[in-house]
């Protein structure tokens, strides 16, 4: 079971769901790769989390030009073409009776491939790139968008592009996990993360928003994944006469917010009830509700 924006509802139909790893579709209990796959022995590969709309998955362009983005900066080739990958994932959800299905969910991952030897080094890698996508049966808990989320400031900072770059939607989310455990010891149900000067940045799983007498306001930008959904709230706020801000900010304009939310592929809108203790609202505000309710129309919208 998933916490916070991530809760949802189990589902015995993905006992019997099938993967597709590399052409070839398993049974989950047998979808398996090497233990000297790259991915495995260094998180060396790039992922995308999906979600399915009337049979067609949302914003697909966009998961898919940050996923070759990756690779290429990661400098391996995924081996398939965009059209190519699309009809796999579309194969994969006509194989497990998903096409016309509501509440599926996809993670597609990518690594580097087989190594010789467990060794950081790429030039070991001795097969073509792994290629996995696993689909499930997958519904947001619908109290969550309702009741909202707690965060907590993790001490695990969103760091310069030169460590480990933030826009990078890598295997490799250490600094993430990280501020997700103090997150949870501290009884929250995610982590908020600064960037290196102290300025808001992101949260460890999802992007974060705060309203501001009656305007949104989220970071630059500068420290966090490009994430598709806050690109598509950003637009919606902009089409609809919402004044947006990509700006520097920090914990002192969080508490003194009127509403705040977070963003994510999984879950869309969830508002924020609180953030280290102090009590942003204890319902979703008038903003939140109006870009749900915008956020919706464009999800049905782009995958008419």
């Amino acid at each position: 079971m998933g916490k916070g924006a991530h809760s949802y509802t189990d589902d015995p139909r993905n006992a019997d769901v099938k993967v597709w790893i590399n052409g070839t579709l398993k049974p989950r209990a047998e979808a398996t790769v090497s233990v000297l796959d790259s991915g495995f022995v260094l998180g060396d590969g790039v992922w995308e989390g999906l979600r399915v709309h009337d049979g067609h998955i949302a914003f697909l362009d966009r998961h898919l030009d940050r996923l070759y983005d990756g690779a290429k900066t990661l400098d391996f080739d995924i081996g398939l073409s965009k059209a190519e990958l699309t009809e796999a994932l579309r194969d994969t959800l006509a194989a497990n009776d998903m096409l016309a299905g509501e509440g599926v969910h996809i993670r597609l991952m990518v690594t580097r491939g087989l190594k010789a030897t467990p060794y950081q080094d790429p030039r070991v890698t001795i097969g073509p790139a792994t290629i996995v996508i696993l689909p499930e049966w997958k519904t947001p808990d619908p109290d969550v968008a309702k009741r909202g989320v707690t965060l907590f400031t993790a001490h695990v900072r969103r760091g310069y592009s030169d460590v480990q770059d933030p826009k990078l939607n890598s295997h490799s989310k250490l600094n993430c996990i990280m501020a997700c455990i103090q997150a949870t010891k501290a009884g929250a149900d995610e982590a908020l993360m600064l960037d290196p000067h102290g300025f808001v940045a992101t949260c460890n799983s999802t992007h974060f928003f705060i309203v501001r007498k009656g305007e949104v306001w989220t970071s630059t930008g500068d420290y966090c994944l490009g994430g598709v959904t806050r690109g598509v709230v950003i637009e919606l706020c902009e089409a609809s006469g919402i004044p947006i801000r990509q700006k520097n900010f920090s914990l002192h304009d969080v508490y003194g917010a009127d509403e705040a939310f977070i963003t994510g592929t999984f879950a869309g809108l969830v508002p924020v009830r609180s953030v280290d203790g102090r009590t942003i609202r204890d319902d979703r505000g008038p903003m939140v509700e109006r870009l749900q309710g915008l956020y919706r129309d464009r999800v049905k919208a782009s995958t008419a």
